[in-house]
């Protein structure tokens, strides 16, 4: 008798591991799925809050401080827009009280 049960236990052992293995696959399939989902929205998200947020000023006067980054994210107009308005400026040396153009 215990040849027997020893080789039923073996077999359920094995689906087991093998039920094991699929519900990993499929976790981690929904995780991935998920998160990319998730990341394409947060893009889809900050670029809607982006344009809604753009200020209406025509110019801005740099702070102490300030990056074309954070001039950017501060006026909702773009880096590179930025650069394009203003070919004169660049962009590692910002002084506080230079104004950039805007539109």
């Amino acid at each position: 008798m215990e040849k027997r049960s020893s080789a039923v236990a073996r077999i359920v052992a094995a689906l087991a591991l093998v039920a094991a293995v699929v519900v990993v696959i499929a976790v981690a399939t929904t995780a991935l799925d998920s998160s990319s989902s998730s990341s394409h929205h947060k893009k889809d998200h900050q670029a809607k809050q982006q344009t809604k947020h753009r200020t209406k000023a025509k110019s801005y006067t740099v702070e102490s401080g300030d990056t074309l980054t954070a001039i950017a994210h501060k006026t909702g107009v773009p880096v590179a827009e930025i650069l394009a308005l203003n070919p004169e400026v660049d962009p590692q040396i910002l002084i506080a009280g230079q104004t950039l153009k805007l539109r």
